[in-house]
């Protein structure tokens, strides 16, 4: 146990420097290349900032867990030994699949892809992972529904893998939303593989943590003036996308919870803030009558500065939140069937969204300016 604690903060460690590493050097090439993410209307963000920032994340996460493992097959080998032969080769899909949509972001954040070909390469990676076993095959009761047959299994993992890889992409509109949604997410997963024995997860998950702080500081401590600003793009978007999908349909699979907490609230709830904005958001501009694909501004985060917040209250704001909303899923799921508080949780997010909808309404009246779309 004491050593898969030292692996994995070596491996934590190992990202961060790696990654605090990449990142200014792209900053560098960005500014040397002018390749910026251009200023429009529904953007909060102001003067030159290069949206390469993710292209750091997946070498670095990569680099750590092969350093460690290569490391382990010299010098201790019987510590990687008892880990299933099936969670390497889960592993191998998921790299590829990472590959696709690393790939495909940084295109997109080059030269630009449309949606529809960004969906492709999402199912592609979502079918490598399923070939890799991870997929979700019991519901733990959720809609009083355990054990799910093999075809509905596939078809609502390559689901599941498509919208929380699209809801952590749609929900990065201010600096630090994203990271800060997802590095509590990681940090939420290390610790339950962790104690479930699932060490080589736990790595994976603290790697992806250890990717996301160097970023986050330069997302937003950074300053656009000083070129020292970054964003993650649609190359850290998916990619972290992706990861967190994978990361949370595995906890899915775990039968023998400890504390008897469900795994299935363990496995989402630090992503119910991004899930349930993302159907919010599709709904809202359905209704209007717009391309439910195209980006606008009705996001959680867009309600939040439309009551006069700016985006350094409003990221903790959102941040904070997620994190008490997993820690009280958590607690609860030992006590509350797990329908009974997902229906909590979607009552407390449509009660949440009319008070600020009806409290942006008052500021816009008291102002006489429309605020929010």
């Amino acid at each position: 146990m004491n050593q898969w604690i030292l692996i994995d903060i070596t491996v934590f460690m190992v990202v961060v420097v790696l990654a605090g590493f990449i990142i200014p050097q792209i900053l560098l090439i960005a500014f040397r290349k002018n390749l910026f993410d251009e200023v429009d209307p529904r953007k909060i963000h102001k003067g030159a900032v290069p949206r390469l920032g993710g292209i750091a994340f997946f070498p670095s996460i990569l680099f750590s867990m092969l350093l460690a493992l290569g490391y382990s097959q010299i010098y201790g080998r019987s510590l990687f030994s008892a880990i299933p032969d099936s969670t390497f080769e889960a592993l191998c899909f998921v790299t590829c699949g990472i590959i696709i949509l690393y790939l495909v972001g940084m295109a997109d954040d080059l030269i630009g892809i449309k949606y529809k070909a960004k969906f492709i390469a999402q199912i592609a990676s979502s079918a490598l992972i399923i070939v890799g076993g991870i997929y979700i095959g019991n519901f733990h009761g959720f809609l009083w529904i355990y054990e799910i047959p093999a075809p509905i299994a596939i078809l609502l993992s390559v689901l599941v893998t498509v919208f929380i890889t699209n809801a952590i992409n749609l929900i990065d509109g201010i600096d630090g939303l994203a990271s800060g949604l997802s590095a509590i997410a990681c940090a939420f997963y290390g610790y339950t593989f962790f104690n479930v024995g699932l060490h080589i997860y736990a790595m994976f998950s603290f790697a992806t943590l250890g990717a996301l702080l160097p970023f986050f500081y330069y997302n937003v401590f950074g300053n656009a003036k000083k070129h020292s600003k970054i964003f993650m793009g649609d190359t850290g978007a998916l990619t972290i996308g992706l990861i967190l999908s994978v990361l949370s349909i595995r906890i899915f699979q775990i039968n023998d919870m400890s504390w008897n907490v469900n795994p299935a609230v363990v496995a989402f709830a630090p992503l119910l803030i991004p899930c349930f904005d993302v159907v919010r958001v599709y709904l809202h501009r359905m209704k209007a009558h717009r391309n439910p694909f195209l980006p606008d501004k009705t996001h959680i985060h867009h309600k939040l500065l439309a009551l006069g917040m700016n985006q350094r209250r409003a990221m903790p704001t959102i941040v904070a939140a997620s994190l008490m909303l997993s820690m009280i899923n958590w607690w609860l799921s030992i006590h509350v069937n797990i329908t009974l508080l997902f229906t909590l949780d979607l009552m407390l997010w449509i009660i949440a969204n009319m008070a600020l909808s009806r409290a942006i309404r008052r500021r816009e009246k008291a102002l006489g300016e429309k605020l929010y779309e």
